[in-house]
């Protein structure tokens, strides 16, 4: 019924390692698209510090991604949006839980480091998603790897195939743009950091003498031997490998200086895929062109904007039209909600919107009523996906230093918990457990306790490693050495000082049930 809308959408998710470029690539992405007109970048000073994705004041004093950012924007007809992600391995969770909401990826890789850790632990994800990704193999002008042994890396470590679309021309100082192996075409740009520069046409082709006197004759004639092994040698694209998760264009540039920038966004709008039929858990199929409505909340954000101080959950859009003021089924609460303030995003910003399709993303203004993982439908209901919960590895208790504030103390550690920045237990003591991945969430929750709340905290560290969720029955089992906590929804937690120990009860209690997510989830899961 609104197959029109559906095709235009684009929903994509940029993923890296942390410092291969991803925000400024975002920042370029949308410079070229026109949704804005001066880029400022993550190094820049003064008026240009802050970038569009990373609204959170901690994001622009440290420079790096804490926290997913939202941006829709038109280009060339359509709808885009897109989802910078975090990529500190600490904020993987809010990662994971993006990638459940885009159609295609973009994988940013450093020319001179090729695949990094937490680069493949996001690739595996998508693989078990079957998400289309894009490469790009960022900073061509600074000292990188040989572009055949850039293809070989991914090849080897990421087991798909890799396609180039274009080739470099030269790397480091001597980087000059690329070459369009599809189109036959040379592109050269002019070095810019903050404006958008169209690639030069001056030159005709491979032959034309003036390539090689702009690139040297050493230079040159290995460009020329990479061109002709790229152009006979390698597979060539395959769209539907490419759309299996299969095969993945790999695209050269720098998105500092913006060189490639223009031409990937271009063949992502032309290649990427709009919102595809999504099967759910119980079998239903659920078509994005569909009548009916459905979505599902993948993210929640306290004080995005300081002037609102509200809460808000990111929605992505299965199926069906959006309407402003509609009302639909949550069935959690198993009741109807009118949705009345309905928001898209560009980074901080906000407009109010009157209608999304599928493939949008979308904010609602939330009064505590969401949570993650939240089906809204018009039809009939479905078991959508799980979201993925990682079990925590660090704990502390959370010490308030100001009693005065008790009040803000628990309204601030419940709303961080909704998003999923810590994990809560034993909230209903005076000093609570805060449990997390990686030692960097304790940081952001400290910094935005006393930043967006005024509830100044300390943490004081427990000796524990692993944690496990598990029935009430089981509970004389466990020895001194363990500590048994509660979780916000009142399941019992067994909290072990390390993997050995854990190990060791497993062996002596085989019968006990132990599960690295609240027992629910990890049965629908699938997983213990």
């Amino acid at each position: 019924m609104y197959e029109k809308e559906v095709l235009r959408r684009r929903a994509f998710a940029i993923i890296a390692h942390p410092d291969a470029g991803k925000t400024t690539l975002t920042e370029k992405l949308l410079l070229y698209s026109g949704a804005i007109h001066l880029a400022g970048h993550v190094r820049a000073k003064k008026e240009r510090r802050k970038t569009r994705s990373d609204w959170m004041t901690l994001e622009q004093e440290r420079g790096i991604s804490i926290s997913t950012a939202a941006m829709q924007f038109v280009s060339q007809g359509y709808v885009v949006n897109l989802l910078d992600t975090p990529g500190h391995q600490d904020f993987s969770e809010d990662t994971y839980r993006t990638l459940m909401a885009v159609d295609s990826a973009v994988m940013v890789l450093d020319a001179a480091r090729g695949v990094e850790p937490q680069t493949i632990k996001l690739f595996h994800i998508c693989r078990e998603r079957k998400i289309p990704i894009f490469t790009f193999i960022n900073k061509m002008d600074l000292p990188a790897l040989d572009p055949f042994a850039l293809l070989d890396n991914i090849e080897s470590v990421l087991k798909i195939e890799a396609v180039p679309l274009c080739w470099p021309m030269g790397s480091g100082r001597d980087f000059k743009g690329f070459y369009d192996l599809e189109r036959k075409q040379v592109h050269s740009f002019q070095k810019s950091v903050t404006s958008a520069y169209p690639a030069c046409e001056q030159i005709t082709g491979l032959d034309d003498p003036r390539l090689q006197e702009i690139m040297g004759e050493e230079i040159y004639r290995s460009f020329r031997e990479g061109v002709e092994i790229a152009s006979s040698a390698l597979p060539p694209f395959d769209y539907e490998k490419f759309l299996r998760g299969e095969q993945t264009p790999v695209f050269f540039g720098s998105a500092l200086t913006n060189f490639g920038v223009e031409h990937l966004l271009k063949e992502f709008l032309r290649l990427s895929p709009s919102p595809q039929r999504v099967i759910t858990e119980d079998g239903k199929i659920i078509e994005p062109a569909s009548e009916k409505f459905s979505a599902f909340v993948f993210k929640l954000q306290a004080n995005m904007n300081k002037a609102h101080r509200d809460r808000v959950a990111f929605v992505r859009i299965l199926s069906g039209r959006f309407e402003r003021g509609m009302s639909v089924f949550v069935p959690r609460l198993n009741k109807e909600i009118k949705l009345t303030s309905p928001v898209a995003f560009f980074g901080q910003e906000r407009n109010t919107i009157d209608e999304a399709y599928a493939g949008d993303i979308i904010g609602l203004i939330n009064p505590g009523l969401y949570r993650l993982g939240d089906l809204l439908c018009t039809g009939e209901p479905f078991l959508y996906n799980p979201l993925p919960r990682f079990a925590p590895e660090l704990f502390a208790r959370l010490i308030l230093q100001d009693t005065s504030k008790a009040k803000q103390f628990r309204k601030a550690i419940h709303e961080l918990s909704e998003e999923g920045v810590i994990q809560l237990f034993n909230i209903y003591e005076q000093t609570p457990i805060v449990g997390v991945v990686g030692q960097l969430q304790f940081d952001v929750l400290l910094y935005r306790l006393q930043d967006e709340y005024a509830v100044p905290a300390r943490l004081e560290s427990l000796p524990f490693q692993v944690s496990r969720w598990t029935h009430e029955k089981h509970k004389e089992k466990f020895s001194r050495y363990d500590m048994l906590v509660y979780d916000s929804e009142g399941n019992l937690v067994v909290l072990f000082e390390n993997e050995f120990r854990l190990k060791s009860f497993q062996e002596k209690y085989p019968e006990v049930e132990l599960f690295s997510h609240p027992p629910q989830l990890a049965l629908a899961a699938g997983r213990k």
